[in-house]
Parts: C-alpha cells; structure tokens; sequence
C-alpha cells in the first residue's frame, strides 16, 4: 500500500475484537490473521470469520481477563479496508470515492471526540456496526486503493459544523481550523431520509436533512447493481427495500420479555407515538396486560421487536384482535428500508453512480450545504 508506517501522528487504532483468548497468525508478508472475528454483532447477519490485517498487532490484556486485538495502521489505509467492508470493491468508483470521503470525516470527527467512549479502552474506533465495518484486506482490490488515493485527505465539512474540536494534537494540525461533518450512512433509506435526531441525540444537524432518494428503489429490480456493490453476507438479505415480519402473539410476548427486560404478560397494543421524516417510528409504547411502557429511538425499537433486529423502525403495525381469552391472529410488521435511514443511502448511492453522477454529486445530495476540505497531512510531519 506505501503508507503504513509513514506519518506515524496519522495512525489509528482499531479494536478488532474482545475474547477469553486472541487467535492469530503471523503472515509471511507482514499481514497478521486473526481467527473467529465477530462481524455484525446483533443484527441478522451476525456471524464469525478470520480477517487479515495490515499494520501491527497489539493485544491487550483487560482486568477481566479477557484479551482484546488492537490494530494500529495509516487511516488512508485503514479507508481502503472500510470502504471495502461496508460495501463491495466491485462497486461504481464514484461511490467509492464518496464513502471515502465520508468514512474519512466520520472516523476523523470520531477519533477527536473526547467523548469516545473507546479511548478508554485503548483504542480509536471499534471494527464493526458500531463504528464502522473494518474487516480487514480480503474485501479490497485496486479499484478501492483507487478511490482513496483519488480522494486522499478529503473530509466534509459545513457552515454548520461548529463543535469545536478537542482531539489529537496531529489532527488539530491536519485540520486547522475546520470541522468535519458528522457523515453518518445507512445500507437503503427507503425512498426518503430521515433525520439525526429521530436516531441519536435531540440536535438537530442542518446538513442531515431528510431528503428524497429515488434511487434505492430503482436496485429491488436491477440485481446487477446489488451484485456489484453489495458484499457477500449483504446479498443474504433481498427485501430490504420493503419487508414484512410476522409473529404469533406468544412470539411477541416473548421477543419483547426476553429484549427488553419487562414482562408486559400479554401484549395487545404496539401504539407508535412519533415518526420521524422519512416515517421512521422513533417513540412506541408497548402496552400489555401486566406492563406499558413508552420505548424511544429507533434502533431500541428495532431491538426490542426482533430476535435480533428489525431492518428498520418504518414500518406499519397490523395487530391482532387484543380480546383476552379468544384466539387472536398474528402480528404483521410490513416496513420499509434497512438502517436508520440518516445521511447516505449506500444502495441509492450506488445507482447514482451507475447513473454517471459524480462522488461530488452523490455527497452534494444526501450532504447538503456541505463543502470539500483536503486535510494538510503535512502540517503533521513537520
């Protein structure tokens, strides 16, 4: 790659993944393996794999005598991998080079947050859903080396992205006075986007507007598209642009029980209480014959409602009749979209691009009121 190692001040650290005891291998060309990798933790594609990583290995010994494998290597690098992971190297190089620059800003803005709760634990970022997926050289190829070094030191930034920044002294410098934005992304929106604070805290964030894609939906019929730019476990899931689940009332008795803690006896109201912009439900209240209680955010919804996780928190809820001691008919979740729907549609971006829209274009859209900032990596060797 040319630049692990260099500009060492850039040098992040990920933690890969926490067990009772690190398997791993050394490679002949410098790579290390870790073995049983962790990917997709509590969602539906959760599942195990060994990963091959370039950088070094560090594996820490924590109080509970578990070991976590950290890996230290060159954020350009680092992007190679990222963009890799969250969607195929086979996909459109604009889209590409438009995840770089957001998984860029958003590793960037993460790792100078103070309040990251992952410093604690001796790294940067974390190598899955929770931060980003980063799942190491295997997924990449040139087109992916491509789209970075094309776009190498490029964040978003906005008029809007005044938090001031408390990080690292050699990001202070690469960044000089500016901020980058908080680039968040999701796999398929559904056909609108929703907004920062339906998911996360009660900011509002101006350039994470809920704005109109028609381009996700223009992939359900183009399984080409899909094939190019979703990786192997994604192409699993094949209705995520509208889905439906059904339980039998027991089933959801016992998923809510089991989720969230509370034994609401039996279940006869799923009352949604707000929805966000794209129709994403954001407050529901559960009311059953023991328990009610007012659940919020979209991914606790998603949680609770699922033995792992709901695609979404848009969906429409057809209950069965709530008469006790009658037999009841099932309940039907018919939603729409996969991820929280907030920032960059991956699967709307990526027919963008097939549609000749430039990495500019696709940023400009789901990013508005947001400019191109080129870090001065330089500032930070001197």
């Amino acid at each position: 790659m040319g630049t692990t190692g260099e500009n060492e001040t850039l040098n992040i650290r990920i933690g890969i993944l926490t067990a009772p005891k690190i398997e791993y291998s050394h490679n002949p060309d410098g790579t290390f393996t870790l073995k049983n990798v962790r990917i997709g933790i509590g969602f539906h594609w959760d599942r195990h794999e060994d990963q091959t990583f370039e950088g070094t290995l560090e594996i820490i010994n924590n109080p509970d005598g578990t070991q976590t494998a950290v890996n230290t290597i060159h954020i350009e690098d680092y992007l190679t991998s990222v963009i890799s992971s969250e969607m195929s190297a086979d996909s459109p190089l604009e889209l590409l080079k438009a995840h770089a620059v957001i998984s860029r800003s958003w590793a960037i803005r993460a790792i100078t947050d103070p309040h990251n709760t992952h410093l604690a634990q001796g790294y940067h970022l974390c190598a899955d859903d929770h931060c980003q997926r980063y799942e190491g050289t295997h997924r990449r190829n040139d087109k992916a080396t491509q789209a970075v070094q094309e776009t190498k030191g490029q964040v978003l930034v906005s008029d809007f992205s005044t938090t001031k920044v408390d990080g690292l002294g050699s990001w202070l410098l690469a960044l000089g006075s500016q901020v980058p934005c908080d680039c968040r992304y999701h796999k398929c929106c559904g056909g609108r986007t929703e907004v920062f604070e339906t998911c996360w805290q009660d900011t509002h964030i101006p350039y994470l507007e809920s704005v109109e894609c028609p381009y996700c939906k223009q992939a359900v019929n183009n399984p080409q598209v899909l094939q190019a730019t979703l990786n192997n476990y994604d192409q699993e899931t094949q209705d995520f642009y509208r889905w439906k689940v059904e339980y039998t009332p027991e089933q959801l008795n016992q998923i809510v029980r089991e989720k969230s803690g509370i034994d609401f006896g039996h279940i006869t109201q799923l009352v949604p209480k707000k929805y966000g912009a794209s129709g994403r439900i954001y407050e529901l209240e559960v009311i059953g014959t023991n328990a009610r209680h007012t659940f919020s955010k979209e991914l606790t919804i998603r949680q609770i409602l699922s033995p792992t996780c709901l695609y979404s928190s848009a969906f429409e809820i057809n209950s069965p009749l709530s008469i006790v001691h009658r037999p009841l008919s099932n309940w039907l979740l018919t939603g729409k979209g996969w991820g929280h729907g907030v920032g960059l549609c991956q699967i709307g971006a990526a027919v963008m691009a097939t549609q000749s829209h430039t990495y500019l274009q696709i940023l400009q859209h789901y990013y508005q009121s947001t400019s191109i900032y080129t870090l001065n990596y330089e500032n930070c060797t001197k």
